[in-house]
């Protein structure tokens, strides 16, 4: 071979080869989708649009194939805004109608069995209804509620595809989930794949917040007989608080109602929640990172295994009761002890003007014992506005009296 050939060749070859994609981590994921530019992601927004561009670009680097809608990566529905909030939400196009968006992506490793992993991204924009937030209009960038979710459901899919053969993989960022659950409606009842084939669903809202004790809660274990088995047999130390119930407030509610089995992951509640304080730099990354390989963990053990039963559950959202005043307290839903333990508190709500503390736990209210959520609920309800109540809190074992006025 003479020189200039030689020459001729490493130029060719140098000039091919690529650099290998920029790694993109949990933090990055978050901090783009929680960024004051996205302006709070709000549903059927330009900023939504923008965070559905991002993430269509991030499947498509990771070698997802798209399944939305016309061979794309997005599903879009169009509706009209709910003006009484009991009603069903209407999917239609025209005047005075909001369009969300699904960004989907799939690994088809040509089975009969596909596994849905989803998490939403919309949020509540600039406050309005669901803010817990006073003080007027303000971004709401939801780095937990859901930013959290979305950046570990793409980990997820970089470590599946290529490597769990033994399924289809079905990866989807939902939609107006903040408005009532309507992108994973939507898809639920407008599927992209055949559900049929779905074998079950793992959801993931809110999960950037673990704590130290390691608590982690997932609901829907009682949608299959093999949950409670995997799950305790592939758990490497999270403290686990199970819920049986395949309905609750997040999107896996809507593949419980299509008989799909399905889990939802969440590392609790928060001072933040729903509030503009919801930022990246708040997040528990490492944290994320352990649920995703537990996560990863539960999916290889059901690889390569028949499709799973489904049962349905007790419908727990059925026996709340409603009630007509509040403590202006937030509850800890990850506590598993006797009573209700207060995670934060609002100013100038009954709590806080009885003088109840953060990490309080209320073991009487009225007349009523409260041993857990429900028990407080029901000693809740028993109230109108004007009432006045003695209420019993345990406060670093010892007991502590006051009075509430609602």
């Amino acid at each position: 071979m003479n020189r200039t050939v030689f020459y001729l060749l490493i130029i060719l070859f140098i000039s091919c080869k690529q650099e290998p994609p920029k790694k993109v981590s949990l933090k990055d994921d978050v901090s783009f989708l929680a960024a004051d530019s996205l302006l709070g992601r709000e549903t059927g927004t330009a900023q939504e649009l923008m965070a559905a561009g991002y993430l269509q670009k991030r499947m498509e680097n990771i070698g997802l194939q798209p399944r939305g809608n016309a061979s794309t990566y997005f599903q879009t529905y169009s509706f009209k805004p709910k003006t009484d909030p009991h009603s069903e939400v209407q999917y239609i196009s025209g005047d005075s109608t909001i369009t969300g968006t699904n960004v989907i992506g799939y690994v088809d490793n040509q089975v009969m069995k596909t596994v849905i992993i989803g998490a939403h991204y919309d949020h509540l924009g600039m406050g309005g209804q669901g803010s817990l937030y006073a003080d007027g209009e303000a971004i709401h960038n939801g780095a937990d509620d859901n930013a959290s979710g979305v950046a570990l459901m793409l980990r997820l899919a970089e470590k599946l595809k290529d490597t769990l053969v033994g399924s289809n993989y079905l990866f989807i960022a939902f939609s107006g989930e903040e408005m009532g659950l309507l992108g994973s409606n939507y898809f639920s009842k407008n599927p992209t794949i055949d559900l049929a084939m779905a074998n079950y669903m793992i959801n993931m809202d809110m999960v950037g917040r673990l704590r130290e004790e390691k608590t982690l809660s997932i609901s829907g274990t009682g949608t299959a007989p093999i949950w409670n088995q995997v799950l305790n047999s592939t758990n490497p130390s999270f403290k686990l608080v199970l819920s049986e119930s395949g309905v609750g407030p997040s999107d896996h509610t809507s593949f419980y109602l299509q008989n799909i089995p399905a889990l939802h992951f969440f590392t609790g509640q928060h001072e933040d929640y729903h509030k503009p304080s919801d930022d990246f730099e708040k997040l528990n990354y490492e944290g994320m990172e352990l649920i995703g390989n537990y996560i990863l963990s539960i999916v290889a053990e059901l690889d390569d295994k028949k499709k799973l039963a489904f049962r349905t559950t007790k419908n727990e959202s059925e026996e709340v009761p409603r009630f007509k005043v509040g403590l202006g307290v937030m509850p800890d839903y990850l506590f598993d002890g006797k009573g209700m333990r207060i995670d934060g508190i609002t100013e100038n709500r009954p709590a806080y003007k009885a003088g109840l503390l953060k990490g309080d736990i209320v073991i009487q209210l009225g007349d009523s014992t409260v041993s857990d959520m429900m028990s407080y609920m029901r000693a809740l309800s028993a109230f109108d506005e004007g009432s006045i109540a003695k209420v019993v809190v345990n406060r670093n074992g010892e007991k502590v009296e006051a009075e509430v006025k609602f």
